[in-house]
C-alpha cells in the first residue's frame, strides 16, 4: 500500500470516527440509553463501523469524553489566558467555552476516570482558569483576599446558569459579557 492510500483510509478512519462522536453525543443527549446501533444509523455508518472504530459502548463514550475535553481545553487555549489581557481572555475563554459546553453537554457531564485523558485535561482547564483570574487579581479585577478557587467555582457555577434552563438565545460573546460583569461585579449598584 502506498502512502497516499494510506493517508486516504487514514483520513476515512477519521472522518468516521468524527461522525459517529458527534452523532453519539446528539443521541445519547436525547436518549443515553441508545444503542450502538442507533448511533450508528444517526452517523450514517454501518454498526460494524462503530464496533471496528470502537470496542463497547464504554470505549465509544470515553472517546466521547476525551474528545470533548480535548475541544475544551483548545477552547481556552483560544482565549490566550496567558498573554491576552486577563479581561480580554476571561470574555474570549467563556464564549468559547459557551459554544463547546452547548455542543457536547452530554460529553462533558461524563464521570471520567481520574487517570483518564478526559480528566487530566480537566484539572488542567481547571489549572488554566486559576491563572487567569490569578492574572485578574494582579490587575485588581479581583479583589487581593478573593480565595480564588472559590471564584472559579462560582465562574463554572455561571457557566452552568447560562447553559441550563436559559431560554435567551443571545449569542455567545452576549451572554460571556453578563457572566464576566457578573462574576467581577456582582448584581450590587455601580458605583
Amino acid at each position: 500500500m502506498n502512502k497516499s492510500t494510506e493517508r486516504t483510509l487514514r483520513a476515512d478512519a477519521e472522518r468516521s470516527v468524527r461522525a459517529i462522536l458527534g452523532a453519539a453525543e446528539q443521541v445519547l443527549a436525547q436518549e443515553p440509553g441508545a444503542s450502538m446501533e442507533q448511533i450508528a444509523v444517526a452517523a450514517g455508518v454501518a454498526r460494524t463501523t462503530v464496533h471496528r472504530r470502537f470496542a463497547s459502548r464504554q470505549a465509544l463514550l470515553e472517546a466521547l469524553a476525551t474528545s470533548a475535553a480535548r475541544q475544551l481545553a483548545q477552547a481556552v487555549d483560544d482565549g490566550r489566558p496567558d498573554t491576552a489581557p486577563p479581561l480580554v481572555a476571561m470574555h474570549r475563554i467563556t464564549a468559547n467555552v459557551l459554544q463547546v459546553k452547548s455542543a457536547w453537554a452530554f460529553a462533558l457531564e461524563l464521570p471520567a476516570d481520574p487517570d483518564s485523558e478526559a480528566a487530566i485535561l480537566q484539572q488542567d482547564i481547571a489549572r488554566r482558569c486559576t491563572t487567569v483570574l490569578e492574572r485578574a487579581r494582579a490587575d485588581k479585577l479581583i479583589d487581593a483576599t478573593a480565595d480564588l478557587d472559590w471564584v472559579r467555582r462560582v465562574y463554572y457555577a455561571l457557566l452552568g446558569a447560562a447553559l441550563h434552563g436559559n431560554d435567551d438565545p443571545a449569542d455567545p460573546d452576549t451572554v460571556a459579557a453578563r457572566i464576566v460583569d457578573t462574576l467581577l461585579h456582582g448584581a450590587g449598584p455601580r458605583t
